[in-house]
């Protein structure tokens, strides 16, 4: 969030039959802030008419298809074989991060196998997605947020699409929001009730999936500008950013 961590390797699963093939550029950008995505695996029935316009993504962006039949009616055999590779890199290879792009809930204990081994969770879904696989995730990314535009216009093919900020008064109404970012500073804040926006940043990551691109902000110090629920200093030196509660009362 205010600071990057990078990561040597991150493995991504995608389950091509949850995810649009639209949104592929915009979760190998996001993940690329982290370290490298060395490992692109794509899962589905490649025999579907339903995944052809996967096939030219998976060549601009290097990744691997797996191919997947599906052994009987209304059962998706990808899921399966999709947690199978999963747990067996996870135990064969060195693997700093894992990316999981489906908005399938199935993939919720996958996702909370790795993360008992101590290793991140980026998790990119539809905003359909149930709620025990974002909530899972170490952060989960709205698909919705990273697509290109939709249009048969040639000269507007390569035009992304900005997200739609979210109010102050939208994000003021979040009651979910809001009790992240006041626990955030309460949890690292010091005597006076000042909080550096790095250690909030952490602790949100290591207590919640959020991401503040799901409110279309980059950055959390930008959304925290725009919130106006804190007072915030900048120390000219450093540069660091440190907020406290507006509720906060000093001692007189």
């Amino acid at each position: 969030m205010a600071t990057i961590q990078n990561e040597d390797h991150i493995a991504l699963f995608i389950d091509c039959d949850n995810i649009s093939h639209k949104a592929i550029e915009g979760i190998i950008n996001e993940l690329s802030k982290y370290g490298v995505v060395n490992i692109r695996q794509a899962y589905g029935n490649w025999t579907k008419d339903n995944l052809k316009n996967w096939e030219d993504k998976l060549l601009q962006f290097a990744i691997k298809p797996i191919q997947q039949f599906d052994y009987s009616k209304n059962k998706n055999a990808t899921d399966i074989l999709m947690t199978i590779d999963a747990i067996d890199l996870l135990h064969t290879k060195n693997i700093d991060a894992f990316a999981f792009a489906t908005s399938d809930s199935d993939f919720t204990p996958v996702v909370m196998r790795v993360q008992a081994e101590g290793i991140k969770v980026f998790g990119f879904g539809e905003k359909k997605t149930p709620k025990p696989f974002m909530a899972a995730c170490s952060q989960f990314i709205f698909t919705e947020k990273l697509m290109k535009v939709d249009t048969k216009d040639p000269h507007m093919a390569d035009i992304i699409i900005t997200p739609t900020k979210k109010s102050s008064k939208e994000m003021r109404s979040d009651t979910w929001l809001v009790n992240v970012l006041r626990t955030a500073v309460e949890q690292t804040m010091d005597a006076d009730g000042w909080a550096n926006l790095a250690d909030i940043g952490q602790y949100i990551n290591n207590s919640t999936s959020f991401s503040p691109i799901n409110y279309g902000y980059k950055k959390l110090s930008n959304l925290i500008d725009e919130i106006d629920l804190f007072d915030v200093y900048v120390d000219e030196n450093s540069k660091m950013m440190s907020i406290r509660d507006k509720r906060f009362k000093t001692d007189l």
